[in-house]
């Protein structure tokens, strides 16, 4: 059985697609696609895919990830191009890989996700930043199938800078945007924890520290979902184990080769 991983997108008017809706899309384009795909067991047997930490309904994304089961193999590159060509445009098959190693699920412990603000200006979103990230803690109440649920969205958060025009030390450039309205940009690094603290948190946690409110919802896109790595403060891409696996099977499948060939014995009569 081959393992696939997958990286896809939701862009523009899809990023209002919920993850049930990207499911179902998938699975028809599973079929279109006439992918082999592996079954699971059972009285309603269902295609062996994995979703791992999709985005909440309303964000964009340039990171998800999901792996499938095939029963026969399948170049990575070209299953994913007749994937993709099944797809609406906007949800974009980008990226696949062999799955040769394990655990995806576990190397997606941290988001880069970027915040537009339109109505706001760089100045006022840089310092509620420099607010929030200077607080010890910023607790958050939000509404949970099990009630109101209050924690801190502060620990979660390892990065919080401000790009656009105007904002103190960057070199941004006018971002898209109605009329002349201000517009700020926020980056923001935030670490997979329980409970997950999702960009709305930091929303609310800048209103809360710094009186921050948008006049209009955020336009909030994931840009980045892997590996978070403590000593740069970065999220690494959680598919390059698999290809440099790829890359290193050939090289090692041919240093065994020699080597068995080292150790075999010379036929008699030969020099």
């Amino acid at each position: 059985m081959q393992r696939i991983r997958l990286r896809y997108t939701k862009r523009g008017r899809l990023r209002f697609t919920s993850h049930r809706d990207f499911q179902r899309a998938f699975e028809r384009a599973l079929r279109r696609a006439e992918v082999p795909m592996a079954y699971s067991a059972g009285f309603t047997p269902h295609p062996k895919v994995s979703y791992a930490n999709a985005a909440p309904t309303g964000t964009g994304s340039e990171a998800e990830y999901l792996e499938i089961a095939l029963t026969e193999p399948r170049d990575p590159d070209g299953l994913r191009a007749l994937l993709d060509e099944s797809l609406p445009t906007g949800l974009d098959i980008v990226d696949a890989v062999e799955a040769r190693t394990p655990g995806l699920a576990d190397r997606l412990t941290g988001s880069v996700w970027e915040l537009r603000l339109d109505g706001v200006e760089p100045e006022a979103a840089h310092h509620a930043a420099a607010a929030f990230l200077a607080a010890e803690s910023v607790e958050v109440s939000r509404q949970t199938k099990n009630g109101v649920r209050t924690f801190d969205a502060r620990a979660a958060v390892a990065q919080l800078t401000t790009t656009g025009p105007g904002a103190p030390g960057t070199h941004g450039t006018p971002a898209d945007g109605p009329g002349d309205r201000p517009c700020a940009i926020l980056r923001l690094v935030v670490r997979h924890v329980t409970p997950a603290v999702r960009p709305d948190d930091v929303l609310s946690g800048l209103r809360a520290v710094a009186d921050l409110a948008p006049p209009v919802p955020a336009a909030v896109t994931r840009l980045a979902q892997g590996l978070f790595d403590d000593e740069t403060g970065t999220v690494t891409d959680p598919l390059a184990p698999d290809r440099e696996a790829v890359v290193a099977a050939p090289a090692l499948a041919s240093g065994t080769a020699e080597a068995a060939a080292a150790k075999a014995p010379t036929p008699e009569g030969s020099a």
